[in-house]
């Protein structure tokens, strides 16, 4: 339902001082007075607006907030609020210091808080926190819900999604896998709860929750599923994992995408390596029923020696029955093996050896399951490992690894190894590393693709992790973690002491194919930036080209947007599948256009396209596209001609207006789309520049439909009633309701200022019922004060059926015309263009519930449509005010005026003059046998206080 426009040629006059009101002045909006899309609630937006800068000002004056208001995100800082279009995105220094805290309700992200307590130490106070999630949330529109961006539960790896406080909301399934728990024992719950006894952990993903991405530490993690059988949770398999965690803002809102890694091989791995590298001479590796397994040569050097005969077997043999130890010993050492294999953990004791010399030997479990190590206390490192059971342990891991000397030789590798690089392991042995790697073709890469010289190992720094590109024979690509670990009679020293390279110790190389993790990880990163039917750069892609752009020395270009005009039509009409081929060839076409100019394309939505021109000014920009889409799409087996409206918005320089452009990418973007959303309105085909004027009209606009809001509750609508007076007897014979807004900083405004921009919602439809509800009670009361004089007193009101179309505006309408009694309801000439047999319904209905109805504006070019008069139930029409205007001067008007009111009184029509002015007009319309008229000549409209004077008077 649209209200009146008034029909009055010229401007009201204010009812108390007389005069004729000016046009407003356009709204101007300062950085503090930005607007907030809130729902329709008793808070204004004012009231919003002061409580986030008191908020920030009394607790944390050092913060900056960003909060999704609305459409919109704002941005505030230093009491200065910026509008800063639709994506809430943290800039770039935020990641890099400071603290960030997610502003988040029902796992929907409302606002980044970001504060650097480095530099003022005040960290921002729990209760601000809060509130300022208390008053966003109260703001927000009801059923906000959005889709996950990312599927999560579909990644290959394991993954999982944290909110801010560490809860898991979803999680993929390597994930339950890796941790033997059920979506129920991780779900709702926090990282503490499934996770608990980590703290290093917790504290490492607080670090995420503060807006960094972090490496975990390496832990060994075991799940607490609560509904698991106690039994089976003793039983249940801790693993060595190994992950990172990273701030995502997503369809969800914010959260931490935290990413696991099974690494308990390696250290199986380590472990058993240990057992021997670790081990100081004299060692051995023992079963749990004290089997030699493998002896260090020291320990067989302790011996007796007998010449000329063989050293007494020890390996195979039980330690007790070792000849090198004083037969008072052999019992003790039997209870050190007992001892330590029954779980009693290290068992140490002083054993005599066959010379007569005193053994401190210690007895232990091996990380390696069924493993004891028996070694020496207080003795000095001596000679190697034992080689032969190394590579039987290696050959258990499942990365591929290599054990390297000082000089570089491969000492051992295990089948992984020798398989990833397509030869056999017994060829390699006691080779350099480095030249058969050269010579099998193997090629390194930093991760961004960078050539690197394979290393040489006597300079290579250790400990050592780094990602890489490996090159393969066979021409395959993978990404691999290498770790490099110092192994030998050195590894002590270098670990307590400085990094440097491996001298007289050796080099465990570790490869962990992560090649499935980081193509995840890409597709993610590609899928977040391109269009998913097209293969376009999406919103975040068209961003960060513009990012680049501006970063280049030559930041100047054009870029333009353009909307397919009627996409919801030919959509219908070519079916899905078919505007979805459409859509891909128009995608291709604008690609291969702006890759010859070096620039990019991108699909925002829908219909909506940008093309990004570097070098070229707006009007060549806009020549070069309109060039390109002139030739028409096919679309099957036909060709489909398409027209576009296409905005365009300059790159560095100046605008239209010569005033100097600048901001960032995204203001580009709205830039752009200001001026197709200005073009479209132009009809099809049209064209718009954008200045700042637009932006200005755009910003004017919303911020006016923010006050039409709390207007209605605020009750500063107000209706003036213009009489109609019936030519013949001089009466009146009822009033024109016209609606008009005291606006409090603006003043009095006119309904076209504010109509429009109440039409996009459905204000438009609270606005109209309120003019039907008070236009009814005004009659009332004039009847109840005037009842003698004016019995039958009836006002109009206007009303749009294409409001009535869209909306549930005349269901909603109908019951209050039932109860109240219809008022008279005028609607436009143009509306009755359509004659469908919904506007004859809806009309049909208006009658029945008592409304009298005319058609208000006849006789303009949409007027002129005769066959409405007889098609519709209509009681009256009102000429257009252009026609009385030129009254009694043009006689060709005399004679169509004329010829019009005897037309419709031969149709039953009765017939208003509207703008009337002057009594010569009066006097001519009368002598023309005109039913009524209205107008300042008869009388201009007033408040009903007024109006019940001036009926009083007459």
């Amino acid at each position: 339902m649209t209200p009146s426009l008034s029909k009055s040629k010229r401007a009201a006059p204010d009812p108390v001082t007389g005069k004729r009101a000016s046009r407003p002045a356009p709204i101007q909006i300062s950085p503090v007075q930005s607007p907030v899309n809130l729902p329709s609630t008793d808070h204004s937006s004012s009231a919003l607006h002061t409580a986030l800068r008191d908020l920030l000002r009394a607790h944390a004056p050092e913060a900056a907030l960003l909060a999704r208001v609305g459409g919109t995100v704002l941005h505030l800082q230093n009491d200065v609020m910026e509008l800063c279009g639709p994506e809430l995105e943290p800039p770039e220094a935020w990641l890099e210091s400071g603290e960030m805290t997610w502003l988040s309700r029902d796992g929907e992200l409302l606002g980044l808080l970001w504060s650097d307590s480095e530099a003022d130490g005040k960290p921002v106070s729990v209760t601000a926190t809060e509130v300022l999630t208390m008053l966003l949330a109260a703001s927000r529109p009801d059923g906000a819900g959005r889709e996950a961006e990312v599927l999560v539960t579909q990644l290959p790896v394991a993954t999982a999604w944290l909110t801010p406080e560490l809860v898991f909301r979803r999680v993929s399934r390597p994930f339950l896998e890796l941790l033997d728990i059920s979506d129920a024992g991780v779900l709702g719950r926090t990282v503490a709860e499934v996770l608990p006894g980590h703290p290093a952990l917790l504290q490492a993903l607080q670090g995420a929750v503060a807006g960094r991405s972090v490496r975990l530490p390496d832990a060994l993690l075991s799940a607490d599923q609560p509904d698991r059988e106690p039994r089976t949770q003793i039983q249940t398999q801790a693993r060595w994992v190994r992950g990172a965690a990273r701030p995502y803002l997503g369809g969800w809102g914010a959260g931490i995408m935290l990413t696991l890694q099974d690494v308990s091989g390696e250290y199986e791995r380590a472990a058993r390596v240990s057992a021997l590298l670790d081990t100081r001479t004299p060692a051995a590796l023992l079963t749990e029923d004290g089997t030699v397994l493998h002896a260090s040569p020291g320990l067989s050097e302790l011996a007796p020696q007998i010449p000329g005969q063989p050293a007494p077997a020890l390996i195979g043999a039980a330690l007790w029955d070792w000849p090198g130890f004083d037969s008072a010993s052999l019992a003790a050492a039997r209870d050190l093996v007992r001892l330590a294999a029954a779980g009693g953990g290290e068992a140490q004791a002083d054993l005599t050896l066959a010379g007569g010399e005193i053994l401190t030997l210690s007895v232990r479990r091996s990380a390696a399951s069924g493993l004891l190590v028996a070694e020496s206390v207080g003795t000095p490192p001596a000679g190697a490992a034992p080689l032969g059971l190394i590579t039987q342990m290696l050959a258990l891991s499942d990365d591929a690894t290599v054990l390297v000397d000082a000089a570089g030789r491969a000492q051992l590798i295990n089948e992984r190894a020798a398989l990833l690089l397509g030869v056999e392991a017994s060829r390699l042995m006691g080779l350099g590393l480095t030249r058969v790697l050269g010579e099998l073709g193997v090629k390194v890469f930093s991760p961004d693709g960078q050539p690197l010289a394979l290393p040489d190992w006597h300079s290579l720094p250790s400990p050592l992790c780094r990602e890489v590109l490996l090159a393969l024979p066979g021409h395959s690509l993978r990404h691999m973690e290498l770790r490099v670990t110092p192994v030998g009679p050195e590894t002590g020293r270098r670990e307590t002491g400085a990094r440097g390279s491996a001298q007289s110790g050796g080099l465990l190389l570790t490869l962990r194919d992560v090649t499935v993790l980081r193509r995840a990880e890409a597709k993610m990163h590609h899928d977040a930036r391109h269009d998913a039917l097209t293969g376009l750069h999406n919103r975040v892609g068209l961003r960060e080209d513009l990012t680049a752009l501006a970063a280049a020395e030559t930041a100047s270009g054009a870029l333009v947007c353009l909307n397919i005009d009627g996409f919801g039509a030919l959509n219908t009409a070519l079916g899905r599948v078919a505007c979805d081929r459409l859509l891909i060839g128009l995608a291709a076409r604008l690609s291969d256009l702006t890759g010859a100019k070096g620039g990019g394309a991108a699909r925002l939505e829908g219909g909506t396209f940008a093309a990004l021109l570097p070098g070229l000014d707006i009007h060549d920009a806009l020549e070069t596209v309109q060039r390109s889409l002139s030739v028409p799409l096919r679309c099957g087996p036909r060709e489909t001609p398409l027209t576009f409206a296409l905005g365009v918005a300059a790159l560095g320089g100046t605008a239209l207006s010569g005033t100097a452009l600048g901001g960032t990418a995204e203001d580009s973007i709205s830039n752009a789309e200001i001026a197709v959303r200005h073009a479209r309105q132009q009809g099809r085909g049209g064209l718009g520049f954008y200045t700042p004027a637009l932006r200005a009209g755009v910003r004017s606009a919303y911020a006016l439909e923010e006050d039409l809001r709390g207007a209605l509750t605020a009750r500063e609508f107000t209706l003036l009633y213009q009489p109609l007076l019936d030519l013949k007897t001089g009466r009146a014979l009822g009033a024109e309701s016209l609606l008009r807004w005291q606006h409090p900083e603006l003043g009095l405004l006119l309904p076209h200022s504010f109509l429009e921009v109440a039409g996009r919602s459905e204000l438009i439809t609270h606005i109209g019922e309120w003019v039907v509800e008070e236009a009814v009670a005004s009659r009332d009361r004039v009847r109840a004060e005037c009842g003698e004089a004016y019995p039958e007193w009836q006002v109009s009101v206007n009303l749009s059926l294409e409001e009535l179309r869209r909306s549930e505006g005349l269901s909603r309408l109908l019951p209050l015309l039932s109860a109240q009694g219809a008022p008279d309801i005028e609607v436009t000439a143009g509306s009755l263009l359509d004659h469908s047999e919904e506007t004859l319904g809806m009309l049909e209905q208006l009658r029945s519930h008592g409304a009298r109805l005319s058609v208000d504006d006849f006789g303009d070019g949409a007027g002129s449509n005769l066959s409405a008069l007889t098609r519709f139930p209509l009681d009256a029409i009102k000429l257009h005010p252009t026609l009385t205007a030129r009254l009694p001067g043009d006689e060709r008007v005399v004679t169509l005026v004329a010829s019009t009111i005897d037309l419709a009184h031969r149709l039953g029509l009765r017939v208003v003059a509207v703008g009337v002015e002057r009594s010569e007009q009066l006097n001519i319309l009368r002598e023309l046998g005109c039913d009524a008229a209205q107008g300042y000549g008869v009388c201009p409209p007033l408040p009903e206080a007024e109006l019940l004077t001036w009926l009083a008077e007459r």
